[in-house]
């Protein structure tokens, strides 16, 4: 039987996403997670062809930091990835941004990075990404099939 846990382990998601995942639905995971970094991982992991809404999701995520960001080019590609993701620009010209997963991953690094400083607002961002990747990335469009626990 394949339940959301071993679907998981399987993906090798961290434990400490494991830890907390474990016995909940994926509907239950997904209307509560608390992460918006672990939701981005399990969509590129169970949805790779959708890029287009994965690059939405994580530039809007990517957003929430925009105000720290310090670099222009950093600010530069969070904008190309919202555009990419809502289709006003090509592939090719993301790739001249070379925005495909920067936007959101330097977003992320700086935040980890300020954790110690910033713990309440970590804590804050991460579920206020959470709550944008159910925004972008609704339920309906999951690739996650399993047999209930």
């Amino acid at each position: 039987m394949k339940t959301i846990n071993n679907l998981l382990k399987e993906l090798k998601a961290c434990q400490s996403a494991i830890d907390w995942a474990k016995d909940k639905t994926w509907e239950e995971i997904y209307s509560s997670c608390h992460r918006g970094d672990w939701l981005l991982w399990l969509f590129n992991k169970i949805n790779p062809n959708d890029l287009q809404k994965l690059t939405l999701a994580k530039g809007y995520c990517a957003n929430t930091v925009r105000h720290l960001m310090k670099d222009e080019r950093s600010i530069k590609a969070i904008d190309a990835a919202i555009l990419f993701g809502l289709g006003k620009i090509s592939l090719e010209e993301l790739d001249i941004y070379k925005v495909t997963a920067y936007a959101a991953d330097y977003a992320a690094a700086y935040v980890a990075a300020n954790a110690t400083a910033y713990a309440a607002a970590k804590k804050e961002n991460q579920q206020q990404t959470a709550d944008i990747c159910r925004q972008y990335l609704p339920i309906e469009i999951w690739n996650i099939k399993y047999d209930n626990l």
